[in-house]
């Protein structure tokens, strides 16, 4: 292929019906990884007592999955720019079902701990595709209504797992216990991967690139230096090469910005786009992501932990009551980005996290007044409180930071968005060793447990609205409008792009 060629599912016709089986099939896909995160937070006591699990292994259960999904996103995006989209696709939800395999027929804490790190690799090569395979499928015109009902899957996806886990787990099926939450990915696996090798068209990036090896071992190195000790530090001590390594982190990733640098201006083939950083919208979106990861991560760890240690709810009733949240979230994201955004713009983002600070907020009193005696219904209101606001977040959030992306870089983008929203929920799991745990004694009575878990879960809190407070604060630096689009748009989002960037010239090979 030469460079001038365009990609062959740039702007489908709009009578093409494929494109809308395509979105329905890279949706379910990203709909299994996000509850596939989620439903093992719920599982995450009952794994504890039937595998004997630490609570070191509980947290690399869930942040082990997080970090090979973020040191691996980058890559991911960009290999699906090189070798073609759909290909990358079908390998991850490939590889992402027989990793659930492996996962649910685990023998011990350490082969599952293994097994989630397979499976966030997997990920990894899945889920960047997913917005690539939109951005390149869909004209401008109708990717507004598309994010909106990505962003309603997303907020489905994340809090309907809950659920799902403690159905699957209650039920018990064939005596598996714990195990089917892992193993019912492999039917929508293998019915995604066969469907999208039908419906989904091929898409690359209009220019031959080539994958570059050093700033893959950057961001992977990077990642790692920061992650490893934050999610293992109270267990060990909290030891000076920790904070060493974290140190280190910034060193190696102002090594990866430089040698990017370098990279672009000799063959045009960066791992990270480091252009994408001179659009507005962007780069504002990205450290919303980030921040939003981080008190995310955070959260839903504390809260399964919460209503099973803490007040000794069964598996059934925890996830029972999660059902407002998940109505909230999904009927909030899909009419925050058909109605809201349109004539409110940012103010219905930064809506959103007043919103979800005041639910938090709500949710500390609630649990402080009724104690070990808190109903499940007198949890909804907090939690329909701070599902709207979660939900004015995620779908046009999505929109803001991909719709002034040129077309070319789709891939490069959206991996940059889930690795820093990946980032982020790794660092909130490994901070709930600090603002959880930490709260906790290390030798407590069976009569002092519950306490001390409704305690550190109310302290935890705290700290999860902190964040939201942060993240209203960034939004300022969002566009105030969201950029509007017109049909037959590559050309437009590009001239946009170049707009946000000042008039600084972007590299001729990149245009095609």
């Amino acid at each position: 292929m030469t460079s001038t060629e365009t990609l062959v599912d740039s702007s489908a016709p709009a009578g093409d019906r494929r494109r809308w089986f395509a979105l329905a099939i890279v949706m379910t896909a990203a709909f299994m990884d996000l509850v596939d995160v989620t439903i093992v937070n719920i599982a995450i006591p009952s794994i504890q007592r039937d595998e004997g699990a630490s609570f070191s292994q509980i947290q690399w259960i869930t942040a082990g999955y997080a970090l090979a999904f973020a040191a691996g996103l980058v890559t991911g995006g960009r290999l699906g720019d090189i070798h073609g989209r759909k290909r990358l696709f079908l390998i991850g939800i490939g590889g992402f079902t027989l990793a659930s395999a492996l996962c649910g027929f685990a023998t011990n804490p350490e082969m599952l701990v293994a097994s989630r790190i397979l499976q966030g690799g997997m990920a990894a090569m899945m889920v960047p595709q997913v917005l690539s395979i939109v951005h390149a499928t869909f004209p401008a015109h109708e990717r507004g209504k598309v994010f909106g009902m990505f962003g309603a899957i997303v907020g489905l996806g994340a809090v309907s797992g809950p659920l799902l886990g403690a159905l699957l787990i209650e039920w018990n099926l064939f005596g598996l216990e714990w195990r089917p939450i892992f193993l019912i990915n492999l039917p929508v696996g293998i019915a995604g991967l066969l469907l999208g090798r039908k419906f989904i068209t091929e898409s690359k990036a209009p220019k031959a690139l080539k994958l570059d090896l050093v700033g893959v071992a950057l961001v992977t190195l990077g990642l790692l230096m920061l992650l490893y000790p934050l999610t293992r530090g109270r267990e060990l001590g909290w030891p000076v090469w920790g904070y060493v390594s974290m140190a280190g982190a910034l060193v190696v990733f102002a090594a990866l910005v430089a040698y990017e640098k370098k990279k672009t201006a000799r063959d045009g083939s960066p791992l990270v786009e480091l252009s994408l950083f001179k659009v507005k919208s962007f780069a504002a979106g990205i450290a919303v992501q980030t921040v939003f990861g981080v008190g995310l991560g955070i959260f839903f760890l504390i809260w399964t932990l919460y209503m099973q240690k803490g007040l000794g709810w069964s598996v059934l009733r925890a996830g029972l009551t999660g059902v407002p949240f998940s109505i909230a979230v999904s009927a909030a994201a899909g009419m925050s980005v058909q109605l809201l955004v349109p004539r409110f713009g940012r103010k219905v983002l930064q809506a959103g996290a007043l919103i979800m600070a005041a639910g938090v907020l709500l949710y500390i009193w609630e649990s402080d007044r009724y104690g070990m005696s808190i109903a499940s219904w007198q949890m909804a209101l907090p939690l329909v409180v701070m599902g709207v606001g979660m939900g004015f977040i995620v779908a046009p959030l999505t929109d803001a930071v991909l719709s002034e992306v040129p077309r070319e870089h789709s891939g490069s983008a959206s991996g940059l968005i889930n690795t820093v929203q990946q980032m982020g929920n790794a660092l909130g799991l490994g901070l709930v060793s600090v603002v959880f745990f930490g709260e906790i004694g290390d030798r407590l009575t069976p009569a002092q447990v519950g306490p001390a878990f409704v305690h550190a879960f109310q302290h935890a809190l705290v700290w999860v609205a902190v964040v939201m407070a942060a993240i209203f604060l960034l939004m300022f630096a969002l566009p105030k409008r969201p950029a509007q689009h017109m049909e037959g748009a590559p050309e437009t989002a590009a001239a946009v792009t170049d707009r946000e960037s000042e008039g600084t010239d972007r590299e001729p090979e990149l245009v095609s």
